[in-house]
């Protein structure tokens, strides 16, 4: 059985989980989420623990029971911590501002780059070149920010550009005469 499919799961406090044969929700105090259930793994929930098997000795089984106990750690301290990521904005003049549910760059180009965040997603702006983005769903928040990185990623010759706030990034040597 995979290693990451034996730990059980800790259901903190607040967090409230309801396995049906169809899904599976978790509500806490930041929100609630919802995932379907897969054929191949059994989730049962036990004074606060929650544990993931599968249903066959398959390799596939095995495999899913790993994911699927993974995803829903991810959904449970999703809902009850929150997830977010922080990017950094290097480069003369280059600024961010959030606007409600949008977050302006102006990253070098000629026009603002305006972009909308999703239900659920809250962007928050520290300073002019370091952008929070934070919301309940692990996957949602990480594309986002990826997303958002996209649209100018770290060049590597003067490092310019939208980066994690945790990423280094490895400059080139400029080509010598």
């Amino acid at each position: 059985m995979s290693r990451v499919g034996k730990m059980p799961i800790a259901v903190p406090k607040g967090v409230d989980v309801q396995i049906s044969a169809e899904q599976i929700t978790v509500k806490g105090g930041l929100g609630s989420l919802t995932r379907p259930q897969h054929k191949l793994v059994a989730v049962k929930s036990d004074a606060g623990v929650l544990s993931v098997s599968p249903v066959n000795d398959s390799t596939e089984a095995n495999a899913m029971s790993g994911t699927i106990r993974a995803l829903l750690n991810n959904m449970v301290n999703g809902v009850s911590k929150g997830f977010e990521k922080k990017l950094t904005l290097v480069g003369v003049g280059f600024r961010a501002q959030a606007q409600g549910q949008k977050l302006n760059l102006q990253i070098g180009f000629s026009h603002p780059v305006v972009k909308d965040m999703p239900v659920g997603i809250k962007v928050e702006t520290p300073s002019q070149t370091e952008v929070l983005i934070k919301g309940v769903d692990r996957q949602v928040v990480g594309q986002i920010a990826a997303e958002v990185r996209a649209f100018r990623p770290p060049e590597p010759y003067k490092g310019k550009g939208i980066r994690y706030a945790d990423e280094r990034v490895v400059l080139k040597e400029t080509k010598k005469k």
